[in-house]
């Protein structure tokens, strides 16, 4: 499905600088730490900016119910890196859960997983549009699109 998604991105016909723009923006979104609001979110980017929609929704379903759970693991990994922090994951007691136990532990992962996500989806998105923009305005391509 991700695949019949980006190549529909790539046939799309708008310059090689929104294209990349829009799906650069969508994964953004995708990856970022606000996680239930991605597609209320990019909705309302791609109104207020102008956005192409068929790009800027593949990039926020980037994060779908099959890659959330290794996409934030990661993320929140890279986060505690990046803060210093020892991120231990699993060493949570699911046998002898309780309310406080577990606030405690998502208060623990909270600054991780915002610094990591945050920065995460910055370095993805750089490098989506940089590549889709290279790919868009490469040699061969289609002279209708006007090449920024």
């Amino acid at each position: 499905m991700f695949k019949e998604r980006f190549r529909s991105v790539l046939s799309l016909r708008e310059s090689p600088r929104r294209i990349a723009a829009s799906l650069a923006i969508g994964i953004f979104i995708g990856l970022s730490p606000l996680f239930g609001v991605h597609t209320v979110i990019a909705i309302a980017l791609i109104y207020a900016l102008r956005l192409n929609m068929t790009a800027t929704m593949t990039g926020v379903y980037v994060t779908n119910p099959f890659t959330a759970i290794p996409i934030y693991t990661f993320a929140t990994w890279a986060g505690s890196k990046f803060l210093g922090m020892e991120f231990i994951p699993g060493s949570f007691n699911f046998g002898h859960i309780t309310l406080s136990s577990f606030t405690g532990e998502l208060r623990y992962l909270l600054k991780p997983f915002v610094v990591g996500s945050t920065a995460v989806a910055a370095c993805a998105a750089t490098a989506m549009y940089l590549i889709m923009h290279r790919l868009l305005s490469g040699p061969g391509k289609d002279p209708g699109k006007s090449a920024e």
